[in-house]
């Protein structure tokens, strides 16, 4: 039987910028970025997920709102580039309550090396993770966008490089 993972992610925009969570790549070259986001624990609902994860990599507190999109990676349409794991995202709208102020955990994750504010005009010169920087800048644009966004998607509408 094949392994699902569902996963919670906290899309937080304020003043014309991201929050993200920073990680330095696995052979130290350069970094990468994510959504705060994971894993729901069990007896956890989405919007727990959402909160939990966003306090946990960011020390954001956070009012979780509608459904921004749903991102899906299917191991077997993308040759695991990411894993064996099919996983199911679904990126929630959230804001900061009053008086939070994200910023890197105590503990971090050991790849974690930061909690970052990026502004949305500068999205597409950083790697994100899943790669729905094109998405998130449509979705705050207020233009058409994909609510759905499968990884297969993503890599055959991938410029070469």
């Amino acid at each position: 039987m094949e392994k699902i993972r569902l996963r919670a992610c906290a899309l937080i925009i304020e003043n014309e910028a991201i929050l993200l969570v920073e990680f330095k790549n696995d052979h130290d070259d350069g970094v990468h970025y994510n959504l705060p986001a994971g894993g729901l624990e069990p007896g956890e609902t989405l919007i727990e997920a959402a909160q939990r994860e966003a306090k946990e990599e960011a020390c954001a507190e956070v009012e979780v709102g509608r459904v921004a999109f749903v991102y899906e990676y299917q191991p077997a349409k993308n040759n695991c580039i990411y894993g064996d794991t099919h996983s199911i995202g679904v990126t929630f709208e959230c804001k900061l309550k009053p008086g939070s102020v994200p910023k890197l955990p105590q503990n971090p994750d050991p790849h974690q090396v930061g909690v970052k504010w990026i502004p949305i005009s500068e999205l597409h010169s950083i790697q994100l993770y899943p790669e729905i920087n094109k998405d998130i800048v449509d979705y705050f644009c207020g233009e058409h966008y994909r609510n759905y966004v499968e990884e297969h998607d993503i890599q055959l509408n991938k410029p070469l490089r």
